[in-house]
C-alpha cells in the first residue's frame, strides 16, 4: 500500500475534506490547511513530501507559493489544482517547479496516479540525497586520519581550494593518499552531486589512454564498432581525477591543455569539438619540472596544472600519525578477523614507527592487514609481523 506524507492546501472544506478522503484512503497520511500560512506550518513541522495546493487562496497564490516550497523544502513534490485552467498559469507553475497542474473536477480520475508518481520521485530524490550524505561523510576531510602539524597544515590546504573550483596539482610518494585528498575536495566543492571519476594513467597505452579520456567515434580504429563517451566527458559537472598524469604521452597532453582552456576536445575520429564543463585534479609522484627541463612533459600544461599545488607529506614525514593510522585499520581488519583481536602491544607500534614505510599509508594499511590474520592472540605482537 502506497505511504507517504501529503499536505493538502484547499480553502474550501467539501473539497479539501472530500481530497482527505480519497487521498488517506489510498494510505497515504494527509495533513490539511485551508490558507498559506497555515501551509508554511504544517511544512515547518511535517515532513511533507507531496503537497496538493489550490491556485486561488485567501492570503496568496498556489503558483507563486510553488516557488517559496521548492526553494526551501527542495525533495517535496507540488500539484497545481485550479477551477479555470489556462495556458499561461500551467506554464508558470511548472517553471516555478511544480510537478504538474491539474483542473479540478476534470482530472479527477488522474489525481491517484499523479500523487503515486509525485511520491515517487519524492522519495527518489531522499534517497539520493541520503546517498549524497553518505558519499560526503565516507570522503569528507574528516575522514583524512591524522593529527601531526605536516598533514593538519595540507588538510587545511585542500579545504581552502576545495570550494574555488580551480585545478589542483596533488604532488606526493605512492601510497600517501593523493585520491582520498581528491575526493575530499570534489565532496566538499561546488559540485559534490557531479560524478567523480578517477583515472591511472599509467595503467593504459597511449592509444588506449586517449579513447578512455577523450572517447571515439565508431570506426575511429579497428573494434570501435560503436561511439563511446571519453571519462572526461562522464565527468561534465563534476570532478575527473587523473592519478600518475606524469606517465601521460606528450602528445596526450596537448589535448587534456585544450580542456583546462577551452573546456571542449575532440573524439578519436571525431570532426567537431565536444563540450564539457569539468573540474581537473592531477597528482603524480614524479618531479614535473625535471621532466619539463628533458622535454618529457609540456611546459605550458605544467604552469596550467600548476595552478594550486598541494605537497602530501610522507607517512615517515608524519610518525605521530602512525599509531592513529595503525589502531584504524585494526578496527576494520579486525572486524574480518576469526577471532577478536582488540589492541597492538607498545613493542609492536614502536616498530612501526621505527619504519621507513618507503609505500607510506598503502604499505601500512597492508602490513596491519597481514598482521590481523597471522594474530594468534587478542592483541598485535611482533610475532604477528
Amino acid at each position: 500500500m502506497p505511504h507517504g506524507n501529503i499536505l493538502v492546501v484547499e480553502d474550501d472544506v467539501k473539497i479539501r475534506s472530500l481530497l482527505k478522503r480519497i487521498l488517506s484512503l489510498e494510505g497515504y497520511a494527509v495533513f490539511e490547511a485551508g490558507d498559506l500560512r497555515s501551509a508554511s506550518r504544517s511544512l515547518a513541522k511535517e515532513n511533507i513530501e507531496v503537497i496538493v495546493c489550490d491556485v486561488m487562496l485567501p492570503d496568496g497564490n498556489g503558483i507563486e507559493f510553488t516557488k517559496e516550497i521548492k526553494d526551501k523544502h527542495h525533495n517535496a513534490e507540488i500539484i497545481i489544482l485550479t477551477a479555470h485552467a489556462n495556458i499561461s498559469d500551467g506554464v508558470q507553475a511548472m517553471r516555478n517547479g511544480a510537478f504538474d497542474y491539474l483542473t479540478k473536477g476534470d482530472d479527477n480520475d488522474k489525481l491517484i496516479p499523479l500523487v503515486s508518481h509525485a511520491m515517487e520521485k519524492a522519495h527518489l530524490q531522499t534517497k539520493v540525497l541520503e546517498l549524497e550524505k553518505q558519499v560526503k561523510q565516507n570522503f569528507s576531510f574528516e575522514n583524512i586520519v591524522g593529527k601531526s602539524p605536516q598533514i593538519v597544515e595540507t588538510i587545511a590546504l585542500a579545504k581552502k581550494v576545495a570550494p574555488a573550483d580551480t585545478t589542483v596539482l596533488l604532488l606526493g610518494e605512492t601510497g600517501t593518499g593523493k585520491e582520498l585528498f581528491a575526493r575530499a575536495i570534489h565532496v566538499t566543492g561546488k559540485r559534490p552531486a557531479g560524478a567523480f571519476v578517477a583515472l591511472n594513467c599509467s595503467a593504459f597505452s597511449r592509444n588506449l589512454l586517449e579513447s578512455e579520456i577523450f572517447g571515439h567515434k565508431a570506426g575511429a580504429f579497428t573494434g570501435a564498432i560503436k561511439d563511446k563517451k571519453g571519462l572526461v566527458e562522464e565527468a561534465s559537472e563534476g570532478t575527473l581525477f587523473l592519478d600518475e598524469i606524469g606517465e601521460m604521452d606528450i602528445e596526450l597532453q596537448a589535448k587534456l591543455l585544450r580542456v583546462l582552456e577551452t573546456n571542449e576536445f575532440i573524439k578519436v575520429g571525431d570532426t567537431k569539438y565536444t563540450k564539457v564543463d569539468v573540474r581537473i585534479i592531477a597528482a603524480t609522484n614524479r618531479n614535473l619540472e625535471d621532466d619539463v627541463k628533458h622535454g618529457k612533459f609540456r611546459k605550458d600544461l605544467y604552469y596550467r596544472l600548476n595552478v594550486f599545488t598541494i605537497n602530501i607529506p610522507a607517512l615517515r614525514e608524519r610518525r605521530k600519525d602512525i599509531p592513529l593510522l595503525a589502531e584504524y585499520y585494526l578496527k576494520i581488519f579486525a572486524q574480518k578477523a576469526t577471532h577478536p583481536i582488540k589492541s597492538m602491544n607498545k613493542d609492536f607500534l614502536e616498530l612501526l614507527q621505527q619504519h621507513e614505510w618507503r609505500g607510506n599509508i598503502r604499505e601500512l594499511k597492508n602490513v596491519i592487514e597481514r598482521a590481523v590474520i597471522l594474530a594468534t592472540g587478542h592483541e598485535l605482537t611482533i610475532d604477528s609481523l
